[in-house]
């Protein structure tokens, strides 16, 4: 198949679009005429439809190279993970077994269970865990870089720990304008000191976790002055410092939140009629136990209600209440080989995050594609939320190639792999239990 591909690429002039921009109608080059001792029927040649999704994986591909983190942050992350897994050894021997069970994705008591939770990676670590282990590791892992930057440790702490994002924002600011003070008038000996006990330093900055150890870490130090006040003052090798002192309050304020990603936990299963049957964990839901039971009842009371005359304003009410009852959602997607791929999305992620993993699944990433819901309905509009569409706690949807493409494909006499999907995600595929 791919030599098919490579000849169509030497046949065809293809002009790559950018970022936003529609692709040009690709053109036409002229070929020789076969010669009589040809095949008697030569092959036809390949429609628009498969130049269009050819240029278009061009371009993918030229957008798709991907940068090497900075060695900055490869620095942070071999720093952390060796921070981390010297505790990490010493905490597994105190584990109990029925904490291990927990820790562990492949644990056997979930084999009953379509995935055993919601999982995260660490972007400090790169290591991945549950979700009620999220913060706990993300403290653990700023807390472990402490020791190689604590000005950054102190950042991160600030941006990640601080959940009013208004707060952090007017304190981070408030704190630049001291900084900037010291910078322009290092002479005066009133910039360098903050009273603690100041009404806008107490309502604005004292309030925000790990604001004191960046204080502690760019050079103020706690003192108790004559008048038995306590300020923050500077060091006085601070001021021969003013470009480091510059260069934290860049840093302060140019800094983001440390978020862990969700893990799409990709599994690949062979055909199976159980594709329809799916079991949750409680992570799935924004729900307690006790709502969780309630919401069942509820569901045998559906029949009830949609016999029920509602009003457009009652049904969209009830339509919002779906939608916020879930933060994440399984979903499968069924080739038309009967393989199934899986994988764990926020409800609220725009459906094109689903295009772009089944895309990046595929052995030719080019091949156009379409996702059918229940009942063949089409998504058509990617930018729509999973939750907007239905696809909630769990779907399964159908993949189907673009008829003309495959079409032309078959044509082309080529041999076609086994399935469409790439080798090594075939190579651990499992069984659905």
């Amino acid at each position: 198949m791919r030599k098919f591909f490579q000849e169509i690429k030497a046949d065809l002039k293809f002009k790559t679009a950018g970022p936003g921009q529609k692709l040009s109608e690709p053109s036409r080059v002229p070929k020789e005429k076969p010669k009589a001792e040809a095949a008697p029927k030569p092959r036809q040649g390949p429609t628009d439809e498969v130049q269009m999704a050819a240029a278009a994986a061009l371009a993918r591909m030229e957008l798709k190279a991907k940068a090497k983190l900075p060695s900055s942050q490869e620095a942070i992350k071999n720093q952390v993970r060796k921070e981390l897994m010297a505790e990490a050894a010493a905490s597994e021997k105190g584990l109990s077994v029925e904490e291990k069970d927990l820790a562990s994705p492949d644990r056997e008591g979930a084999a009953a269970l379509s995935v055993s939770g919601v999982y995260f990676i660490c972007p400090l670590t790169d290591a991945v865990v549950r979700k009620d282990k999220k913060e706990k590791h993300l403290r653990e892992a700023i807390q472990s870089y402490f020791s190689v930057d604590p000005v950054a440790a102190s950042i991160m702490e600030i941006h990640t720990f601080n959940k009013d994002r208004e707060k952090v924002r007017v304190g981070v600011e408030t704190m630049a304008k001291y900084l900037d003070n010291i910078c322009l008038h290092p002479e005066e000996e009133k910039y360098w000191k903050i009273k603690l006990q100041n009404k806008v330093f107490q309502e604005k900055i004292s309030c925000l976790e790990g604001i004191h150890r960046f204080f502690q870490a760019i050079g103020f130090e706690t003192k108790t002055l004559p008048t038995t006040e306590e300020y923050y003052v500077l060091k006085k090798e601070m001021l021969t410092k003013l470009e480091d002192l510059k260069h934290y309050k860049e840093q302060l304020l140019s800094s983001e939140p440390v978020r862990a990603q969700l893990d799409r936990q990709l599994s690949v299963f062979k055909p199976s009629p159980e594709a329809a049957r799916f079991e949750l964990p409680s992570d799935f839901y924004n729900l307690t136990a006790e709502d969780i039971k309630r919401e069942q009842r509820l569901r045998t009371e559906a029949v009830e209600k949609a016999s029920m005359l509602r009003t457009r304003a009652m049904r969209e009410k009830e339509e919002q209440r779906e939608m916020r009852k879930y933060n994440y959602t399984l979903v499968r997607v069924r080739f038309p080989d009967g393989y199934i791929l899986q994988g764990t999305f926020y409800a609220r992620e725009p459906v094109s995050v689903l295009y772009n993993f089944v895309r990046e699944a595929l052995r030719d990433d080019w091949l156009p594609f379409e996702l059918l819901g229940p009942g063949g309905l089409k998504l058509t509009d990617e930018n729509l939320a999973f939750n907007e569409c239905g696809l909630v706690p769990s779907a399964l949807l159908t993949l189907a190639w673009d008829a003309a493409v495959m079409g032309d494909i078959q044509v082309s006499g080529q041999e076609q792999p086994a399935s469409p999907l790439k080798p090594e995600l075939l190579s651990r595929v499992q069984t659905l239990s």
